[in-house]
């Protein structure tokens, strides 16, 4: 049995990281199910309305929403900030991925709506990613994030060098 189904947000700027996620299910040998919010139809890209029920059907389908964190994606409040939001009202947990290596919460481009809601904040690497869908599950108000140890038992040395 694989990961419980994820459904990862994403900049189109980010496309190129959420293609790399893809490969870890090969790469890495973990079974990942990731679905992206992208529509994988022509759709008319001005029928907000239509975009917005459609990813909401998405999200209906899914347990855990994944926010891939860039260097912009706090300024893309049109779609992404939305599918958050309706995330959080799924009940979904949520997990931001700092493309940036960080292991926390980063304010500067971290978009508030998934700040202080009791998401898990984790680098952009394949075993703590699969360890936060695995584990975490939504439980205070505050942005949580695995310790360095953690980072060291999975043999991961993104901790030490950030």
């Amino acid at each position: 049995m694989g990961l419980p189904r994820t459904l990862v947000g994403f900049s189109s700027s980010d496309l190129h990281s959420y293609k790399a996620m893809q490969a870890w299910k090969t790469d890495h040998n973990i079974d990942f199910d990731f679905t992206d919010c992208k529509l994988n139809y022509a759709i008319n890209a001005n029928n907000e309305a239509y975009v917005k029920r459609k990813v909401r059907e998405l999200i209906d389908g899914t347990e855990i929403y994944m926010m891939l964190i860039g260097k912009d994606t706090i300024r893309r409040h049109k779609y992404i900030a939305w599918e958050a939001e309706i995330a959080i009202e799924k009940n979904c947990t949520i997990i931001g991925v700092n493309l940036d290596g960080s292991t926390k919460m980063e304010p500067e481009t971290c978009p508030p709506i998934i700040q202080d809601i009791g998401a898990i904040f984790v680098p952009f690497s394949p075993e703590i990613v699969a360890r936060a869908i695995e584990n975490h599950r939504m439980r205070n108000e505050i942005a949580n994030h695995y310790d360095d140890s953690t980072y060291m038992q999975l043999g991961d040395r993104i901790a030490a060098t950030v």
